[in-house]
């Protein structure tokens, strides 16, 4: 057999590489043991890999060999012989060749570094193609994985993968909740919440945790580190596992990814290590961001739900429980609404509630008030502008329409809005798109439109100041608030409501009312209706000084009732008429602070110095007045 190794040698490397053109590195063992049969003189071969307690057979060609003489060259580490056999182990230490008839030593010897030359090869080359499939695999993964938003979802579709890719039973993923010092394991099967909670210092997933190394555990290696307790809860088995540490790229711990029961081995492979620590590495950067996107949101609910319940449509009157009760029917519809009523009457209030009790509570609540804006900005200001469409367009900026885009936009003074916007307004009511100024690009808009008038809009359609197909466009449902002077008893709930909060906030106890200065403030016109009143109860709050509230206290509402020539009736011109009203309007405001300068310069909103050159201008210097 002085020939063997030679022509063994070409046959075996034309094979392999034939084999491996082909992309079928898992059958280079038979191919080899075949280039070996295929020898004069030679009628059977059998390769096997050492298994403790069992031997896997790689290849068999023609007669079976004897097991115990591949241990006995195994242990002996050097070719042997037993009968029509020779045995030789091959160069790794685990795989062991046997020949019939039996040939040299030298021969065997060699023959075994060539065949253990080639399985290497095809071992190598196995290993390069599953690194290479498995980070194709990892690359579409990550995409997949950065679309969802659900951690529940990614969580299952992470663990289904991995079982996959590592051919194990059961994947978990354990996020570390350092607050609790737990780690909560998902999917979890076999628990009925669907999720495991440990501490984070018990059994394996503890260990990877605290060091940040990988552990592998199989029946021969550390089998009893393994805490079977919660096999006892689901009823399986854990027979091998692999944990490896998950963390962020700055070293931030987030948690620990574990396989459990490898299903075509007994226990897990250092291959298998190196490639699950490349998927914890995918994984903890998608776990990350998903998790910082998952704070968002539940802050961005925190705050809607603050919004929300800050948001209070107070009183009890027939008029106000109707309008509530028609808020919460048409609320989480997209129909458009109407709010109509006096200035100062809640009219935003309302539109805030039918926002934040609709299904677009978490989108943007855009108001804009349409009589502050000239007409020349009103396009730009409602659908945007591209950067040089005119002299001031220094670069791009989107409109309300965009900015409100899944919310609600409110169109406050609706009923000022001139006949040129209006016709503007109505084409993007009703294409549901706009277009920049300057721009050409149609851009879609979802949004809930909600306007709020204090006119007659039905007047101003037949005045022809309105346009009617805006008008019906807009009045689907139409939401009208009282004033304040109709709605009883109200009023007094909402002085108190809004003395509670403005005492609160300059830490004072809230007065009580006399019964003197509960006539006064019924007797009020409130011409600024609910704004009014918010303005003058903000005012007791911080300037009032007793426990309780007289009718000293409201002597600057009374004061337009209570004696003396209207303004209108001394037939002034605008200029005296304007310095007539500062006059007695800071003579008030004096009056009522008993004298003292200094608070009567806080109650008009104006520094002390200011007060005193405003009041020598108007020729007041000689009023009582004290520091």
């Amino acid at each position: 057999m002085s020939d063997l190794i030679p022509a063994a040698s070409s046959s075996m490397w034309s094979a392999l590489l034939k084999t491996l053109a082909r992309g079928g590195p898992e059958e280079v063992p038979v191919v080899l043991a075949q280039a070996v049969v295929d020898q004069p003189g030679v009628d059977a071969v059998t390769l096997l890999r050492a298994s403790p307690p069992e031997w896997e057979v790689l290849a068999a060609v023609g007669k079976t060999a004897p097991i115990e003489l591949a241990a006995e060259a195994l242990d002996a580490g050097r070719p042997c012989v037993q009968g029509e056999w020779s045995a030789a182990p091959l160069a790794g230490g685990v795989e062991v060749l046997l020949v019939r008839p039996a040939i040299e030593a030298g021969d065997l010897a060699n023959l075994a570094d060539l065949v253990g030359s080639c399985l290497a090869a095809g071992a190598r080359l196995k290993s390069l193609q599953g690194k290479a499939e498995r980070s194709a695999t990892l690359l579409d993964l990550s995409r997949q994985w950065r679309l969802s938003d659900d951690l529940g979802q990614l969580l299952q579709s992470m663990a289904d993968a991995a079982c996959r890719l590592f051919d194990s039973d059961r994947a978990s993923i354990f996020l570390w909740d350092s607050k609790s010092a737990t780690l909560v394991g998902r999917p979890a099967i076999g628990i009925e919440s669907g999720e495991l909670r440990v501490p984070d210092s018990a059994g394996v997933v503890g260990e990877v945790l605290a060091t940040g190394e990988p552990r592998r555990v199989s029946p021969g290696n550390d089998a009893h580190t393994i805490d079977h307790s919660i096999d006892a809860k689901t009823g399986y088995r854990t027979e091998s596992l692999l944990a490896v540490p998950l963390q962020t790229a700055s070293g931030e711990k987030l948690g620990v990814f574990e396989l459990i029961n490898k299903q075509s081995a007994p226990g897990f492979s250092l291959a298998d290590q190196e490639g699950l620590l490349e998927f914890a590495e995918h994984a903890s950067a998608v776990l990350a961001a998903t998790q910082e996107f998952e704070s968002l949101l539940e802050r961005q609910e925190l705050y809607v739900q603050e919004q929300a319940s800050a948001i209070q449509l107070v009183g009890e009157c027939p008029a106000i429980q109707a309008l509530r009760s028609t808020v919460q029917r048409v609320a989480d519809t997209d129909l458009s609404v109407l709010i109509l009523g006096e200035n100062g009457c809640g009219k935003e209030v309302v539109a805030r509630l039918l926002h934040y009790n609709s299904k677009r509570r978490s989108a943007p609540f855009v108001a804009v008030n349409c009589a502050a804006i000239a007409e020349t900005l009103l396009e730009s200001e409602l659908f945007g502008h591209e950067q040089g469409a005119f002299t001031d367009a220094r670069e791009t900026r989107a409109g309300k329409f965009e900015l409100a885009d899944g919310g609600a936009l409110l169109l406050d003074e609706i009923g000022d809005m001139s006949l040129g916007g209006q016709a503007k307004l109505l084409r993007a009511l009703e294409e549901r798109k706009v277009v920049r100024v300057g721009g050409s690009v149609e851009i879609p808009v979802n949004v809930r439109v909600l306007a709020a008038t204090n006119q007659d809009l039905a007047k101003l359609v037949r005045e022809k100041r309105f346009r009617e197909d805006l008008y019906f466009r807009l009045n689907v449902v139409t939401l009208e608030l009282p004033p304040l002077r109709q709605r009883g008893d109200d009023l007094m709930l909402l002085a108190d409501n809004f003395l509670r909060q403005f005492c609160r906030a300059a830490g004072r106890k809230k007065p009580v009312w006399t019964a003197e200065a509960k006539k006064l403030m019924a007797a009020h016109r409130w011409p600024g209706n609910v704004r009014e009143l918010r303005n003058m109860m903000e005012r007791l709050a911080y300037l009032s000084t007793g426990d309780k509230i007289e009718s000293d206290d409201l002597a600057f509402i009374a004061a337009p009732n209570s004696g003396g020539d209207s303004l209108l009736d001394l037939g002034l011109p605008l200029g005296q008429a304007t310095e007539e009203f500062q006059r007695r309007y800071i003579a008030q405001a004096i009056d009522q602070t008993r004298g003292n300068i200094s608070q009567a310069a806080k109650l008009l909103g104006v520094f002390r110095t200011n007060l005193y050159r405003k009041m020598g201008s108007l020729g007041m210097e000689g009023h009582d007045a004290q520091e």
